[in-house]
């Protein structure tokens, strides 16, 4: 499966990466902003995105938003990342299109299996 990891954490992408690849069968491509997403979008074919949500420059929902126009990436389920989880901003996050958050600081044993329990719903 591929996972398109947007994240301006270099930490948090070593991590994330590492923890998908050996964990969970996920094969990364990995963006340090929304821009850099942004350029790879036309010949990316992920099949899940993973979005932090505060970034310099774009923050997560509106990468989101963007990758949306892109008629592949319209319908590709988009997960958030970020330690902004009260349940009124989770609902917010989920109104613009994600399934779901996943809570940083994340477990990287647990990651990957949040992720599919996220996609299967």
């Amino acid at each position: 499966m591929i996972l398109m990891h947007v994240e301006d954490d270099m930490d948090i992408r070593e991590i994330a990466k590492m923890a998908l690849e050996m964990m969970g069968d996920f094969d990364v491509t990995q963006y340090d902003c929304g821009e850099a997403a942004l350029v790879a979008a036309p010949d990316a074919k992920p099949d899940v995105l993973l979005l932090d949500v505060m970034m310099p420059g774009m923050t997560g929902p509106e990468t989101l938003a963007k990758l949306r126009t892109f008629d592949h990436l319209a319908n590709v389920p988009a997960i958030y990342m970020t330690a902004r989880v009260q349940p009124k901003e989770i609902e917010e996050f989920k109104q613009t299109g994600a399934l779901g958050v996943i809570e940083k600081p994340f477990d990287p044993v647990t990651l990957a299996q949040e992720i599919k329990d996220l996609i299967a719903h």
